[in-house]
């Protein structure tokens, strides 16, 4: 008996170790959002590279911009460390423009607010830790 107990407790825990981190909905809700023309591009990295402009870096998802505000439902999250870029895409080429000195035209933001005065936030500035559904806020400018 005492060796069946030894057993099905070995089996528990292997089995923790076996099965994937359970993934949940990460909401991201975006304020501010001065017109009701365009769309809104919000990107979740799940790593620095291409934060926060390179959008292919990343996964998307484009809502009908709405100047109550929107929200991006990102699903099956698992458990990491994320950054989120948002832009509002007034002229539906699907990036944030920029003029010839790289300052965005567009409206944007990312996670945690971070909007450093000459250069694009990085990811360690943005970043957050998920680890079951939740809700972030994003103000963008």
């Amino acid at each position: 008996m005492k060796n069946i107990k030894k057993i099905i407790g070995i089996a528990i825990v292997s089995i923790c170790f076996v099965l994937p981190a359970y993934a949940d909905i990460l909401s991201v809700k975006i304020e501010n959002i001065k017109s009701n023309s365009g769309m809104i591009g919000c990107s979740l990295y799940d790593d620095p590279a291409g934060f926060p402009m390179d959008a292919s870096k990343a996964v998307q998802k484009w809502i009908p911009a709405n100047t109550d505000g929107v929200s991006c439902d990102f699903e099956n999250v698992l458990p990491g460390t994320y950054a989120v870029a948002v832009s509002h895409d007034l002229n539906g080429n699907k990036k944030t423009d920029t003029n010839f000195i790289g300052i965005p035209t567009e409206d944007w933001g990312v996670s945690k607010g971070k909007r450093p005065a000459f250069r694009a936030p990085t990811f360690e500035e943005a970043k957050f830790n998920f680890e079951s559904a939740s809700t972030i806020r994003i103000t963008i400018d």
